[in-house]
C-alpha cells in the first residue's frame, strides 16, 4: 500500500522546490542545520551542532531512507530544509507520521506554510494515506500554525512525551484524515 514515493519531478510552489537530497547539498546543509534554535524543535536524529559528518550520514542515508518520500526545500538554487513522511506499518499502513524544518533566515515568510500545502496533498495521494499527522513540542507555536493553515485539526496533547535538553515538553497532535481515496486533501 505505500511502496517510497518519488514525484514525477519536482513539486514546486510559490518560491520553493521540493525535491530530492542531492550530494551538492552538503555546504548548504550544514550552514542551514547547524543552527541551535532549528535543532530544539526537531527529533534527536537532527543533532546540534550540525557538523559536516552529520551532514554526510543523512545524505548517505543513513539516518533517514532518502528513497522515501523526503525531500529537501529549495529556495533559490539552496536546500534550505526538509520534509519527509513515514508511512506507519501492518494495521497502521494506511497512516503517516510527517515531520519538517526550515534555516531560519526563512522563518516568519510563510514558506512552510506553501511548502505543507504542496506536499500535504501529494503525500496522501501519492502514499494512499487516511491519516497524515505530525507532532509539534509545546515551545514551537509556529510549527502549530503551519499545521491549522493548512487543515490540519489539533487532535490532543501527549503529555510529558519528550525529554530534550533536560526539560520535560508536551507533544501536540495535529491530522488531517479522509475517509475514502477519493476524498480531496
Amino acid at each position: 500500500m505505500n511502496a517510497p514515493a518519488s514525484p514525477a519531478g519536482p513539486l514546486t510552489g510559490d518560491g520553493f522546490v521540493l525535491r530530492r537530497w542531492r550530494r551538492d547539498d552538503l555546504d548548504s546543509l550544514v550552514a542551514h542545520a547547524h543552527d541551535e534554535q532549528v535543532s530544539r524543535a526537531t527529533s534527536d536524529r537532527f543533532p546540534y551542532p550540525y557538523t559536516r559528518q552529520d551532514g554526510e550520514r543523512f545524505l548517505a542515508g543513513e539516518v533517514v531512507d532518502l528513497n522515501a518520500s523526503v525531500f529537501a526545500i529549495e529556495v533559490d538554487g539552496q536546500a534550505v530544509g526538509g520534509i519527509g513522511a513515514r508511512p506507519g506499518q501492518g494495521e497502521r499502513a494506511h497512516c503517516a507520521e510527517f515531520g519538517y524544518w526550515l534555516g531560519r533566515r526563512l522563518w516568519g515568510g510563510g514558506v512552510m506554510t506553501r511548502v505543507v500545502a504542496a506536499y500535504a496533498p501529494w503525500a496522501m495521494r501519492e502514499l494512499s494515506l487516511y491519516r497524515l499527522y505530525a507532532t509539534v513540542l509545546d515551545h514551537n507555536p509556529a510549527s502549530a500554525r503551519v499545521l491549522l493553515k493548512n487543515g490540519f485539526d489539533e487532535e490532543g496533547a501527549q503529555r510529558c512525551a519528550v525529554y530534550k535538553r533536560g526539560q520535560l515538553h508536551d507533544l501536540r497532535v495535529f491530522a488531517k484524515v479522509r475517509r475514502s481515496l477519493d476524498d480531496a486533501t
